[in-house]
Parts: structure tokens; C-alpha cells; sequence
């Protein structure tokens, strides 16, 4: 190696905000969104899954996949009946915030409509 050239790492380094714009991209999705809220509360099979999320069980696979190879959730066999868990806390924390967000955004936005009422005083 030529001296005073930096040395080249062969994994090129990726900013956070990409990072984090991907783990949002994962979160993207109704059927996932749902499958983290159920898992926020316990542990469910995947019948369990089936019979709260109303999706086709290849859909709910792909959905499962897609969470599990971002390292959001976790599967464990017990028998034949797989169960899949969230692998982090801040999971459930994260999904309680964004339901406080949109629950101000909401009511703002009621407020507004309020205002733009025929008659309202603004």
C-alpha cells in the first residue's frame, strides 16, 4: 500500500439518515404496522396473527419476513407453531409516539376545520 493513502474500508460507509429512512421504509406497511402493534403487547403464533391481521397467510409470511431480515422482530419454535416476538421495547415505544403525533395532528386539524366553519369566530 502506497504510503499516505488513506486505507480503504471494502464496507462503504452509509450516513444514519439513509439508515434510518430504510428502518421507516421497513415500518412502511398496514400489515406491519399491525403485526408490531400486536407483538407490542405479547408474543403471538402465527394462527394468532392470521386470525387478528385478516391477511392471507402469504401475505402475512412476506410481511413477517420483511420485519424479521430488518431485526425487528424475532421467531421462536415451539413445536410445530412458530412465535415471533419484538427484539427491542423502544419497538412499542416508537409506535405509542407516532399514535401521540397523529393524535395531535388529527385535532389540529379538527380545530382548523372548526374555524372554517360558516359562522365560526377567527
Amino acid at each position: 500500500m502506497p504510503v499516505g493513502r488513506p486505507r480503504q474500508s471494502s464496507v462503504a460507509a452509509v450516513p444514519l439518515y439513509q439508515v434510518k429512512a430504510e428502518f421507516f421504509k421497513t415500518l412502511g406497511h398496514p400489515v406491519r404496522i399491525r403485526v408490531l402493534e400486536l407483538l407490542s403487547r405479547r408474543e403471538h403464533a402465527v394462527a394468532e396473527l392470521l386470525a387478528d391481521v385478516g391477511v392471507e397467510a402469504s401475505n402475512l409470511s412476506q410481511q413477517l419476513a420483511v420485519l424479521r431480515r430488518a431485526g425487528v422482530v424475532t421467531s421462536r419454535r415451539d413445536g410445530a407453531t412458530v412465535i415471533y416476538r419484538i427484539t427491542s421495547p423502544e419497538v412499542a415505544e416508537l409506535l405509542a409516539v407516532a399514535r401521540h403525533i397523529l393524535t395531535d395532528v388529527i385535532a389540529g386539524r379538527a380545530e382548523l376545520l372548526g374555524d372554517l366553519r360558516p359562522g365560526a369566530t377567527g
